[in-house]
């Protein structure tokens, strides 16, 4: 079965900061989600070591949310990360057209 009710919250932050979203993302009401690791090229993020640019390495959190727990569990997210700061990370929402795999969910929004 397909579903439309659903947004993906993006969250690109720094390593090791993963977990702790995780946590605010749950305690706001996700079920879970998937970290990814990637690489930074923003302005803030680029250092250099003997003159070679490093980029630093970023957590990517991936949370499919219901949309009606979208804003508490954006809000969380920005908390979590101290997004307020300059570099800590971005936190973004994208509309799903249809989402299949998460019978779990739908299970318990039936109950």
């Amino acid at each position: 079965m397909q579903i439309n009710n659903h947004d993906l919250i993006v969250s690109i932050v720094k390593r090791g900061y993963a977990e702790r979203i995780v946590r605010a993302s749950k305690s706001a009401g996700a079920e879970g989600a998937t970290i990814l690791h990637g690489r930074g090229t923003g302005i803030h993020e680029q250092k250099k070591l003997l003159g070679i640019t490093i980029e630093p390495e970023k957590d990517i959190v991936l949370t499919v949310i219901h949309r009606d727990k979208t804003d508490a569990v954006l809000a969380a997210i920005n908390e979590a990360g101290e997004m307020n700061k300059p570099g800590t990370g971005i936190a973004f929402v994208l509309e799903l057209k249809t989402v299949a795999g998460i019978t779990h969910l739908l299970k318990a929004q039936q109950d």
